[in-house]
């Protein structure tokens, strides 16, 4: 677990700085200094970008993942990276050109119920495009176990860019529809910063040789379409839906906020996962098991432990964070709620994904995907229209349910191992004393102060009881190291 928890840490600062930029921007920035109809129009086009990301990149970040540690001459290396290169073209041109054609009827469909969507309809193919290829050169670093730098800009690049930009607006120094070309020119700007350090990592050499795994190769990159397609699906199909079928495109920004403050919960598995994925294809390429069930039984544990203490933060300082926000972002209590606790099991499951996805058993991955998108697509057409977003949060937390589940079960099955151990009872166990302990009791001071004071003694708290418990040796190693125990 050395270079996992070296790059993690590493990682988990970068991206929780990126969140907290992220936080300034999402909780104060937007809702100040944009409309609300403004701000739920970027929040519905960066999430059509993020549905739409996975067929633009064809599957190649993954299959960069999956396959590069299985080559081994570097003629072999290098005709695969060209093909990496070159394979998302193959569906961008041609939707390029369906959808230059098909213009008037894409326009009827995404802005049926809100009008102000009409005009930015390419923006979002081109924020594909952009966060596509981002992914890629990410991947081409991730298989040197070089995460850190591309973590920075997948994480904390484009907030700073963005906090600038609005400051612009909020000068009168940018129009809100320059805010949003600038936008636009901001993940473009993040794609060519990451393709220069990949490229410095490990520069390409083209070499267009058929490759001995091509056919199985296309055949994952096509899957990994739809699974990781599926991914982001989850992840934005809620604000994308909500844009759709309710008639008032400001209900994306109140959701926004809300699944904003509950994501915060996901950040160390993002950082981790970084990590996690070359990593665990190293190891079921060598059939190392015994390596693999370590792996996926401490990373469980580590995240569990993390996340679970980001929870509480935010169960137990949900309601005076809420006071220093404008009014109107205050209903959405129940969206974090509930999404927290689907993040909160997410990041229970370790490297999960990052066994199914490089398995041999990535097919079912696809199987599912597509079953997780029905159930979450269908619940969202249910709920939305009856409890507006708070049926769109309680979809979202059905369909991770279900999906999570039956992953755990999968790997049981296959491969024999699980997650879980007494020791992710006993942390459970502490997550809801505290909350039981420190839900109703509040400073009377300003919410800020009371936030920094409760969160300072629940930290306290926390970590001591997991340091008396010894649930995890990699955290009770940790604790030392920073309070430099004996």
């Amino acid at each position: 677990m050395g270079i996992v928890l070296n790059q993690s840490f590493k990682n988990t600062i970068t991206t929780y700085l990126g969140f907290g930029i992220g936080a300034v921007n999402t909780l104060f920035l937007y809702t100040n200094f944009l409309t609300d109809e403004y701000y739920g129009l970027v929040a519905f086009l960066l999430s059509a970008a993020n549905i739409m990301m996975p067929f633009m990149a064809f599957g190649v970040h993954n299959a960069i993942v999956k396959f590069y540690s299985s080559f081994k001459s570097k003629s072999s290396i290098n005709s695969f990276l060209t093909l990496m290169l070159f394979l998302p073209l193959a569906f961008i041109i041609p939707v390029g050109i369906i959808g230059y054609f098909a213009y008037d009827a894409i326009i009827s469909l995404l802005s049926s119920e809100n009008p102000i969507v009409e005009n930015y309809i390419w923006h979002i193919f081109v924020l594909a495009i952009a966060m596509a290829y981002f992914e890629i050169f990410f991947a081409w670093t991730k298989v040197q176990m070089q995460t850190v730098f591309g973590n920075l800009m997948k994480e904390v690049f484009h907030r700073v860019c963005i906090m600038l930009l609005l400051f612009a607006v909020y000068l009168d120094w940018l129009t809100v529809d320059q805010f949003i070309i600038a936008l636009v020119g901001v993940y473009i700007l993040r794609m060519v910063i990451m393709k220069l350090y990949a490229f410095s990592v490990r520069f390409p050499k083209l070499k267009f040789q058929k490759l001995e795994k091509q056919n199985s190769i296309f055949k994952y990159a096509g899957l990994m379409i739809i699974a990781g397609s599926v991914a982001m699906l989850i992840l934005d199909i809620d604000k994308f839906m909500i844009g759709l079928i309710l008639p008032d495109i400001e209900q994306v920004a109140y959701y926004s906020v809300a699944i904003f403050i509950a994501t915060v919960i996901a950040v160390p598995q993002r950082a981790m996962h970084q990590i996690l994925m070359p990593l665990t294809a190293k190891y079921l390429n060598d059939k190392d098991i015994p390596a693999l069930e370590d792996l996926y039984k401490r990373s469980s544990m580590t995240l569990l432990v993390i996340s679970g203490f980001i929870f509480l933060l935010i169960i137990l300082n949900i309601n005076q964070l809420y006071k220093v926000l404008p009014e109107e972002f205050t209903g959405g209590l129940f969206v974090v709620l509930i999404v927290s606790l689907a993040k909160l099991y997410d990041n229970c499951l370790g490297n999960n994904n990052a066994i199914l996805f490089n398995s041999d058993y990535y097919k079912m991955v696809l199987f599912f995907g597509v079953l997780l998108a029905i159930i979450a697509i269908v619940l969202n057409v249910v709920f939305i229209p009856v409890y507006g977003i708070e049926g769109s949060a309680f979809a979202t937390f059905l369909a991770v349910f279900v999906y999570n589940t039956i992953k755990i079960i999968f790997v049981k099955k296959k491969f024999n191992m699980q997650p879980f151990t007494l020791a992710s009872l006993k942390v459970v166990l502490t997550l809801i004393v505290l909350i039981l302990v420190f839900y109703f009791w509040e400073f009377p001071f300003h919410p800020i102060v009371n936030i920094v004071l409760k969160s300072g003694i629940i930290g306290l708290v926390y970590f001591s009881l997991l340091y008396k418990l010894n649930v995890s040796e990699d955290i009770s190693s940790q604790i030392k190291k920073y309070l430099r125990l004996k």
